[in-house]
């Protein structure tokens, strides 16, 4: 038996919707929607048909790629993250927290490959069109082989991409406030998300279109919606940063056309987002190395070692619970470095506050950082500056011995670059150190 389902139609445009409105959100007439009863196709005929579109099984040998050869972003440093920049038939989708830059971006990257000669579609279920037009005349993005389409309906968009000409590049606003008549429920829910994904990547796969999907993220920063969308799409970009600071992190968390892990540094601008070409010291502007309570360490974010400073703060307590407060990594390894630090050299912290933070807005979840926390902290407690170009990595056990952690040949090298001296890490040559009390005394002479 063939299912049914009530939609509304306009009895003056024809536009459909899945909930009664006062006002049509096409043609904006008022009162001239009405209900109707339309059969709904069965997920086994959608499958059917997107089969005879595909064609019938070939041998892979004699499948041929032509027409699928990437093409370049406008923006050298993101093709280089992407692998190999904008792959045809490609889906990418970027989150990140709202207000943090996905559609300056995505426009940005849309105008760029529209300037090349290539035609692309806008399409925005959150912004109206005079809005997407303001922000694109700021950012100087207002060229002939852009199009921008405002609609909540996924049917609208997919009816824009297959045409006699589709767009090379599709950027959609986001995957949560489309809907789709093949699903039930407000938009954003799990079942609309799944429809709307879907049918976007099958006409998008079919038609040698590159997708970009918009993904709102939950309070937790992971994306919302199901699970199933991050295995669908070919690349998962996050875009993360402190929306009062000017720099924004580009993560690559997954990538079927080039590497995992790798790390894009924008400067937020008037005219956009801009690439950051060397962010090793980015993060060290306007740092002050005759102060106490600061260390710099070479920590890897993705494929890049950056340059970051680590503050710490140790001052006398008026509490019968001393603080222990962290900004940037988790508290919980704040708390155990400093019980390391208590057992191996016998120090008293029951009566100071600790207050600890990444410096920049950074936040690292890497085990380099431990050799850096402790020496910031060190340092506040004798209240002993550090060597103005001194910079640190490793991972403290609690024996309070310093580990080796991840590329560190990597790591030396770009210290080296940077003029870093002295150069303080695991022991992997004649001048490392091999525990924290080894360390103590080095830069201290305690």
């Amino acid at each position: 038996m063939v299912k049914a389902r009530e939609v509304f139609v306009c009895s003056v445009c024809g536009a459909q919707t899945l909930q009664w409105r006062g006002q049509c959100p096409s043609c904006h007439e008022w009162n001239s929607l009405a209900a109707q009863t339309r059969p709904r196709s069965s997920r086994a005929e959608r499958s059917s048909t997107v089969n005879k579109a595909t064609g019938s099984p070939l041998p892979l040998r004699d499948v041929r790629d032509a027409g699928h050869k990437a093409y370049g972003s406008g923006l050298a440093a993101l093709d280089r993250v992407l692998g190999r920049g904008l792959v045809p038939g490609a889906v990418i989708l970027i989150g990140g927290e709202p207000g943090i830059g996905k559609s300056t971006l995505l426009l940005q990257v849309a105008g760029l490959v529209a300037r090349g000669g290539r035609q692309v579609l806008y399409a925005s279920g959150e912004e109206s069109l005079p809005q997407i037009r303001a922000r694109g005349e700021r950012l100087g993005m207002l060229v002939p082989d852009l199009l921008a389409l405002a609609t909540s309906r996924v049917e609208d968009v997919l009816e824009a991409i297959q045409t006699a000409n589709p767009p090379a590049l599709v950027v959609v606003d986001s995957v949560q406030t489309l809907t789709s008549l093949e699903a039930e429920g407000l938009p954003g829910n799990v079942s609309q998300v799944r429809a709307v994904a879907t049918a976007l990547l099958e006409v998008c796969r079919r038609t040698g279109s590159t997708l970009m999907l918009v993904g709102h993220v939950t309070k937790d920063g992971v994306l919302a919606g199901p699970r199933l969308l991050e295995h669908m799409v070919d690349t998962v970009i996050s875009l993360e940063g402190d929306r009062r600071q000017m720099f924004r992190l580009l993560r690559v968390f997954k990538n079927r056309f080039g590497p995992n892990e790798e790390l894009l540094v924008f400067r937020m601008g008037q005219s956009g987002m801009e690439v950051v070409d060397d962010p090793s010291t980015f993060f060290l502007d306007a740092r002050d190395a005759s102060l106490s309570g600061t260390a710099v360490v070479m920590a890897v974010d993705g494929q890049r070692p950056l340059a970051v400073e680590v503050q710490a703060l140790v001052t006398r307590t008026f509490l019968s619970i001393p603080r222990r407060t962290a900004l940037g990594f988790d508290a919980n390894r704040l708390n155990l470095l400093l019980a390391v630090l208590e057992k191996r050299l016998k120090l008293n912290f029951s009566q100071v506050d600790i207050y600890a933070k990444v410096g920049g807005g950074m936040r690292l979840n890497e085990p380099g950082l431990d050799l850096a926390l402790v020496a910031a902290v060190l340092s506040s407690y004798y209240d002993v500056p550090l060597p103005e170009k001194c910079v640190l990595w490793g991972e403290v056990d609690l024996n309070g011995q310093i580990r080796p952690v991840a590329a560190q040949e990597q790591r030396l090298s770009q210290a080296r670059r940077l003029g870093f001296d002295p150069i303080i890490h695991p022991a992997m040559d004649a001048g490392g150190v091999n525990a924290i009390a080894a360390m103590q005394r080095r830069l201290f002479r305690r």
